[in-house]
């Protein structure tokens, strides 16, 4: 038995078929909450996110032209879901750096002292507040290309930008954050 792809099931909701956008949300219901998440931060905002995205694409599917993926269009939506519960809520905090630096976070075991434990500990958590003074549009590109590992091209879908203004934010992101934690370990 072969999987129907996300155009099929777009196609049969659209025909009146309300089990073909169950399957939409199974399929896509993890890598929402996934994105929302990383956006804002916390678990429970992430499912309020979560159950908001999946109304507002069941209302508006059937207007769903398919002028780019059904995961594109997904995406476009949660992260300008998740920006909006962050300006309401005015969240600082928008991505944990455990998450969005994991390499980082597995460094620390029992072969690392006390003493680099602690340091590491203390690198997290300045590069964490380093991407929370970022402006928004450079904290969504850098983390939709850096975390979700995203190609230029992708972001530009979903963000409805040109990839040069794209590379540029993530430049700029960079340098920021560099700027920031070398500022920072001077005091």
């Amino acid at each position: 038995m072969s999987l129907k792809s996300d155009l099929e099931l777009v196609k049969e909701f659209q025909a009146g078929k309300v089990e073909a956008f169950n399957e939409l949300v199974r399929r896509y219901q993890k890598k929402v909450y996934w994105i929302a998440r990383r956006m804002v931060g916390g678990h429970d905002d992430a499912n309020d996110i979560v159950q908001d995205v999946f109304v507002k694409v069941y209302n508006s599917l059937a207007n769903f032209r398919s002028e780019s993926s059904f995961y594109t269009w997904i995406y476009r939506i949660t992260a300008n879901m998740a920006i909006s519960s962050i300006r309401r809520k005015k969240i600082i905090d928008f991505v944990k750096f455990d998450d969005a630096f994991p390499i980082l976070s597995s460094i620390a075991d029992e072969n690392i002292s006390p003493a680099d434990n602690m340091e590491l500990k203390e690198n997290r958590i300045l590069i964490e507040e380093a991407i929370s003074q970022l402006p928004p549009k450079q904290k969504k590109v850098f983390i939709m290309r850096y975390y979700d590992e995203l190609p230029y091209e992708e972001i530009s879908k979903i963000l409805n930008k040109q990839v040069s203004g794209l590379k540029a934010n993530y430049f700029h992101a960079f340098k920021n954050i560099q700027n920031f934690v070398r500022k920072k370990s001077q005091i």
